[in-house]
């Protein structure tokens, strides 16, 4: 079924006026007001860049102040700590471990795959200088894991794990929590 459209000359015309105008109006908006938008959305869009955190240095305490100089010799000068990079948590991996990036590839369980699990063996207070995440946290210096004794025959842990009044039983009073 075809739909009738009321549509004649006058009605056409109509339109067509509507249409023009609106679109005169909606470029003379933008020669108006499209340089003062621009400017305005390039403003918001740096104004939701990143802001970029200072680094922290670490603080060295202060030198003490300067003695007169007397004949005694200078002491020996310190033996310098190991330099650690600022801007990482991470301490340094040991060149050994490091070579074994560089040999084999890890398809063979070689190169990467092998420092990875080399890695993964060191103790996370070893590996970073402070905890890293929350996760860290619960773990910081608790050691190495220790291995909880088993029963040494099977029956021990099934009467152990089991109820001793029987599945079907009626609970003990002492067991309810009210």
């Amino acid at each position: 079924m075809a739909r009738h459209l009321n549509m004649d000359t006058v009605l056409q015309n109509f339109w067509k006026e509507d249409y023009l105008r609106e679109k005169t109006l909606r470029c003379e908006w933008y020669r108006k007001y499209g340089a003062a938008v621009k400017a305005k959305q390039k403003a918001k869009a740096a104004a939701r860049l990143p802001l970029k955190l200072p680094t922290l240095h670490p603080q060295l305490p202060p030198s003490p102040p300067a003695a007169p100089k007397t004949a005694l010799p200078p002491p020996p000068a310190p033996t310098p700590a190991p330099e650690v990079p600022v801007h990482t948590e991470m301490l340094p991996v040991l060149p050994a471990t490091r070579a074994l990036l560089y040999e084999g590839i890890s398809h063979d369980f070689q190169g990467r795959h092998l420092y990875l699990s080399t890695r993964k063996l060191i103790l996370p207070e070893k590996r970073y200088l402070f905890p890293i995440t929350t996760s860290f946290t619960y773990g910081w210096q608790l050691g190495p894991p220790v291995k909880p004794k088993h029963a040494t025959c099977k029956l021990c842990s099934i009467d152990s794990f089991f109820r001793k009044n029987g599945a079907f039983a009626f609970l003990d009073s002492r067991d309810l929590a009210l």
